[in-house]
């Protein structure tokens, strides 16, 4: 890459509205652009001229149904660098929520909450934690199934079906946490199944997802994590 393909690509990042648009997305959801306009509280012509750019940057893609113009984070590559810029971004000592109800959500999506198509926050933390105290997921030389979790996944019923180069395990800054949760393929089914299973539920508009009774006994079952340490 070329140092001036470098700085275009940061340029993308470094508009405040763009970088609203690209954390909203993180969801993993389409959105269309009528939405993300009302998110980030600019006009529509706004928020098209911006979303023509990160198109053309290769940071979203995009699709028509009828008037309606979806757009997306192009793929799981970009997200992690979304989210590894948001953890790199955060102050040492972030600024006090402006409001009760930005307290609530802020402690939501610290709790729990999905990055992309992962689970992040505390619940993703003691995940991660979970499995590599048990012997599923290596860390020393970078995340890695090991046997017995490739066995486990399989045990859970959950397929581990490779897309493309995307690694069967990663490891992915959590921007709450400041240490790395489980993503990649691995964390990518995980998170699917906990949501299929009912294990967790989506809250609010945002990212955050709360730990159902189901999914505390079922954590609690499998990889031996108490419910203290998911609320």
């Amino acid at each position: 890459m070329a140092a001036s393909d470098l700085a275009a690509l940061a340029a993308l990042f470094a508009d405040e509205t763009r970088a609203a648009f690209a954390l909203a997305l993180l969801d993993g959801r389409a959105w269309t652009a009528g939405e993300l306009a009302r998110h980030a509280r600019v006009a529509p012509s706004t928020a098209s001229e911006h979303l023509g750019k990160l198109v053309a940057g290769g940071v979203l893609t995009e699709e028509r149904q009828g008037r309606h113009r979806y757009v997306r984070l192009a793929d799981p590559g970009v997200a992690h660098l979304v989210e590894d810029l948001a953890a790199r971004s955060e102050p040492a000592t972030p600024a006090p929520p402006r409001s009760l109800r930005a307290a609530g959500a802020g402690a939501a999506m610290a709790r729990g909450r999905t990055c992309y198509d992962h689970l992040a926050g505390r619940l993703g933390i003691a995940v991660t934690d979970a499995m590599t105290a048990r012997g599923l997921l290596r860390q020393d030389t970078g995340f890695a199934l090991t046997d017995r979790g490739l066995g486990w996944f399989e045990d859970l019923g959950v397929a581990l079906v490779p897309k493309g180069r995307r690694p069967l395990a990663r490891a992915c800054l959590d921007w709450t946490e400041r240490r790395p949760h489980l993503a990649g393929v691995a964390g990518a089914a995980l998170c699917a199944h906990a949501l299929e299973a009912g294990w967790c539920v989506r809250i609010g508009s945002e990212r955050a997802v709360r730990v159902t009774a189901e999914g505390e006994r079922a954590l609690r079952e499998t990889l031996g994590i108490e419910a203290g340490a998911l609320r």
